[in-house]
């Protein structure tokens, strides 16, 4: 347990910015001053002092934090490296560090930047060791003493972090199709949500022709799967998820090297499973639709080829340029049932594209939209998150790049020039005009240690995304 609500002892958690060190220990008795300077603590963030009492025994621990945070603002600019300057990140490095004890949190924030501050902590305790032979023998971890109405929410979000960490670190021999709908099965019993699902051959009879081919070859069926929640009198999101559970690339084979991390391949997928965790222990007043496209894009006898002509749910055919693009051919068909349902929101995610990579990093998601006012208001969620979404344009002039000689789309462009968009330009052909829709290109996997992130799989976007839901909808 990384929280604790009893009323019990604890070690204060003091934040102290650079600027602030020489006026704080001013205050402090000689004993905790000449400790401080001697322990050489300057306050940089991220940084932490233990400071021992006349017996010896951990009386505070100071921690270094952005001059920002004081301000009551947190920055998100994407000025100031990792957004060091959002509470959310302030103490999660703490989590894994400090001695095992009880700790509070002591400063005059306010109220939301102490609760962001707190579920960081939980981020920050992470780690994915569940396939250790001593998984089970847990060692004891130190706690944060946190008020038990706040206990609910610190954990909704802790636990949606997990949850999308847990999907995407988990091997693609343990998280097939067949798996993440088990998964999702389990997150719709918890919340007394609907869970169906379209699997095989099915997916031919029921109109997902674009899935089946993708996922055709694999032992492990393809499927469609599907959970709903909520009251029938509020307005309808549409969340689309990517579930490809390994990417080989399909015949067009990926190089070894790109082929080591493809478990992530689903990533988009457990973003909406987190996401709708998010909403539904939030009771956020929506129905919501979560759509996975799950399949394994494996090689057999009978993959799907370059060359090849698919149908798809909207009866666009398309051509195979590279079946290694599989990714919007599994969401072209979920797409385009969330359109059906007419919803008053379609979001998506999806480990899309290494052009967006390219474009802007591994650790911000690329942000796309069909209205601008979208796009703005998502990426003005941003602020005090701790993440950064940014927008890259749908630019209708590189359309041309999809036009195919033999079918009404090629999947692939044969240039590669500006791929993120024409990826983006693909999904939005499925995606009614007068839509609100939202694509998020992302990473889903950390590849360096950051507080609060460590390597491997991480929910991208997913902060901002609920905050503009939250700001919308509540």
């Amino acid at each position: 347990m990384n929280y604790i609500t009893d009323d019990c002892s604890s070690i204060s958690l003091i934040p102290v910015t650079k600027s602030g060190l020489d006026d704080f220990l001013a205050g402090q008795s000689e004993l905790t001053s000449n400790w401080v300077r001697n322990s050489n603590f300057k306050a940089k963030t991220h940084d932490f002092c233990l400071v021992p009492d006349d017996a010896g025994k951990t009386s505070m621990v100071l921690f270094g934090i952005h001059e920002k945070i004081t301000s009551g603002f947190d920055d998100d600019s994407g000025v100031n490296d990792d957004n060091d300057a959002a509470a959310i990140w302030s103490i999660s490095n703490l989590a894994k560090k400090l001695p095992v004890a009880v700790y509070h949190l002591d400063c005059n924030w306010d109220n939301t930047q102490q609760l962001q501050a707190m579920i960081g902590w939980g981020l920050g305790a992470y780690s994915f060791d569940f396939f250790k032979k001593d998984f089970l023998n847990q060692k004891p971890k130190p706690q944060l003493k946190v008020a038990v109405e706040q206990l609910d929410t610190i954990n909704a979000y802790v636990d949606a972090f997990t949850l999308v960490r847990d999907l995407v670190n988990t091997p693609a021999n343990h998280m097939m199709p067949e798996d993440l709908s088990a998964l999702t099965q389990e997150l719709a019993q918890q919340h007394n949500a609907q869970f169906s699902e379209v699997v095989g051959d099915e997916l031919l009879e029921e109109n997902y022709p674009a899935i089946h081919a993708v996922g055709r070859a694999s032992d492990h069926p393809p499927r469609l799967i599907k959970l709903e929640w909520g009251n029938e009198n509020d307005p309808l999101i549409s969340l689309v998820g990517k579930g490809v559970c390994f990417d080989t690339g399909g015949l067009d084979l990926k190089p070894s090297k790109f082929m080591r991390n493809m478990k992530k391949d689903m990533g988009g997928s457990a973003h909406v499973l987190g996401l709708a965790h998010l909403i539904m222990s939030h009771k956020l007043p929506v129905r919501i639709q979560v759509l996975v496209a799950a399949a394994d894009n494996a090689i057999s006898g009978d993959a799907f080829r370059p060359g090849d002509i698919i149908d798809t749910r909207a009866h666009i055919t398309v051509e195979i340029d590279n079946t290694d693009a599989e990714g919007r051919l599994v969401l072209c068909d979920a797409l385009t049932l969330a359109c059906e349902s007419n919803p008053d929101l379609i979001l998506d995610f999806a480990t899309l594209t290494g052009a967006a990579r390219v474009a802007v990093g591994t650790e911000i998601p690329a942000l796309f939209s069909n209205s601008n006012q979208l796009s703005n208001e998502i990426q003005a969620s941003s602020e005090g998150t701790g993440e950064l979404v940014w927008p890259l344009p749908l630019h209708k002039g590189y359309r041309h790049e999809l036009d195919s000689p033999v079918a009404d789309l090629v999947n692939s462009t044969p240039t590669g020039y500006g791929g993120a968009i024409t990826a983006a330009l693909y999904l939005n052909e499925f995606v009614d005009g007068d839509k609100p829709w939202a694509h998020f290109d992302v990473m889903a996997w950390n590849t360096r240690e950051r507080p609060g992130r460590p390597k491997g799989g991480e929910a991208m976007g997913l902060l901002v995304a609920f905050k503009y839901l939250q700001k919308k909808y509540s």
